[in-house]
């Protein structure tokens, strides 16, 4: 008797499928039985426990919370006609998982939004130059305010019952050859700026020694000196700076064509 009940069990848990969705999921049943009943999408998801459901019933798996679906954008084409590439990210919540599982399919992103979304972008980009696209950051602003829009829309119309959490079509690269470009345009202007700092300085110390020349020349002529006498005196000071009191070096002065003569038993 004992083994005539295990054998039924065992029986009874062969002839059915177990479904437990971890937290955050919902499982969908899909019912095709063989022989009796017309099958198709249970209205009631498996949240959360054990359900046991029949051999031939499907179980799709739903994930419930945000989720990011990136697109890579390869040469998508500006106005100005350069090719540049993107890497859009979208976040979806699915809102009710069996009319996605029922109306859609499991694969109901990559039918219904994947290339859409990706037509949205290129059409939004086609309207704007590569410089106002690659660089300036109003212009990414106003493309993802535009596909947001037309993606709401989008997903309303279908009646795909997901919700738009965040999107942005992310960072817009250009061509390798325009990078170096750009990169072989600021060396230059920054060559220039560098340039023109030098000449700056030069011309500000050619100021300065025009300035102090001029001044020295009415000083002497204000002291009725020749220039050979300003020369002279300017060479006094000279050597008073460095041979005198505060100055460091001891000076011996040899004028006149004079020898001199040094004690050398001292």
């Amino acid at each position: 008797m004992r083994y005539t009940i295990t054998s039924l069990v065992a029986l009874i848990l062969t002839a059915c499928s177990v479904y437990s969705p971890d937290a955050g999921h919902e499982v969908v049943l899909i019912e095709k039985p063989w022989l009796f009943g017309h099958g198709g999408v249970d209205p009631e998801p498996v949240k959360t426990g054990r359900t046991f459901a029949a051999v031939t019933t499907d179980g799709v798996d739903v994930y419930m919370q945000p989720r990011k679906y990136e697109t890579e954008l390869h040469d998508t084409m500006t106005s100005d006609g350069v090719p540049i590439s993107f890497h859009a990210i979208m976040v979806l919540q699915v809102a009710d998982s069996v009319a996605l599982i029922k109306n859609f399919g499991p694969s109901w992103y990559l039918n219904n939004l994947e290339e859409p979304f990706k037509t949205m972008v290129r059409q939004a980009v086609r309207k704007r130059g590569m410089n106002e696209t690659a660089i300036s950051t109003t212009a990414l602003d106003e493309i993802d305010n535009e596909i947001r829009d037309q993606l709401v829309a989008f997903i309303r119309d279908k009646a795909l019952p997901v919700r738009l959490i965040t999107m942005t079509v992310g960072r817009a690269n250009p061509p390798d050859s325009i990078k170096n470009q750009r990169i072989e345009t600021a060396t230059q202007e920054q060559r220039v700026q560098t340039e023109k700092q030098v000449k700056l300085a030069e011309d500000q110390r050619m100021a300065a020694e025009q300035s102090r020349a001029s001044a020295d020349n009415a000083y002497r002529e204000a002291m009725h000196l020749s220039p050979e006498q300003f020369i002279q005196l300017e060479t006094i000071k000279m050597q008073r700076v460095v041979c005198g009191p505060e100055g460091k070096a001891a000076c011996t002065f040899i004028q006149n064509g004079a020898t001199p003569v040094y004690n050398l038993g001292r």
